[in-house]
């Protein structure tokens, strides 16, 4: 099985297995980015996630288009990035789990959440891996640890989960381990995790008085300023009743 290993980037050999529909799997987390040039990430992928290339190393900075296969989720990487860090795979087959399945996993989904909540952090847009989180980086991470795969982004997790009815001060339907979806009318850009109790946690920026993750309410009495703000944006809630399978 083809390993890369000692090859240079754009050399004949290392373009020649870095081919369109060729697949990895990562041996070390690597960084994903937004455009094809600059520092702007788009997300990250921890060690033992596969990708696939799907355009060859493209000026000005020679990076590759590829897809990861867990979500989908696409972005540029550096081919010096896969360097001795990834090794050639056969296409692995989505895991399928009924909805009793990720119920029973939860636990585990929260035990996560409150591991990284303890952790020196600070909002990173692309964040994934932490200690460093965006928000939907965040809760994706939470429900991989515990082997549940859902997209990547926000307004796909709010497209991917089975609705469940909530407004300020009026949650009683929720379970912990639902998601929280705010923004405007016409999209979803923010997502938290429910902890129960009106409560949830979420990474979000400076701009609204926090950067990184912290805990905050639905509750209309809980005057916190970052709680106030994400009330008055609050668009709905879902719960994760399926694993990502190809289909947002």
């Amino acid at each position: 099985m083809a390993r890369l290993g000692s090859l240079a980037p754009g050399t004949p050999a290392a373009l020649e297995l870095l081919q369109p529909g060729s697949l990895w799997r990562l041996t070390a987390p690597i960084n994903l980015y937004s455009r094809p040039s600059g520092s702007g990430l788009a997300t990250q992928a921890a060690a033992g996630r596969c990708l696939e290339v799907l355009q060859p190393e493209q000026a000005p900075e020679h990076r590759l288009w590829v897809r990861l296969l867990e979500d989908g989720y696409p972005g540029w990487i550096a081919p010096g990035d896969l360097l001795g860090h990834a090794r050639a795979t056969p296409r692995p087959r989505p895991q399928l789990l009924d909805a009793q399945t990720i119920a029973a996993r939860l636990p585990r989904v929260m035990a996560f959440a409150e591991r990284a909540r303890q952790c020196a952090n600070h909002y990173l847009w692309g964040g994934t891996l932490g200690p460093d989180f965006d928000c939907s980086g965040f809760t994706q991470s939470a429900f991989a640890s515990a082997g549940v795969w859902i997209p990547r982004d926000a307004y796909q997790q709010e497209r991917f989960c089975q609705p469940v009815a909530v407004r300020p001060g009026t949650y009683g339907l929720l379970r912990a381990g639902d998601l929280l979806f705010f923004g405007q009318p016409q999209r979803c850009s923010h997502v938290g995790l429910y902890l129960g109790e009106g409560r949830y946690l979420h990474s979000s920026g400076r701009e609204h008085g926090r950067h990184g993750l912290g805990i905050d309410s639905l509750d209309p009495q809980v005057l916190h300023p970052v709680s106030s703000h994400y009330r008055r944006e609050l668009r709905g809630a879902g719960r994760v009743m399926r694993c990502y399978d190809g289909v947002a």
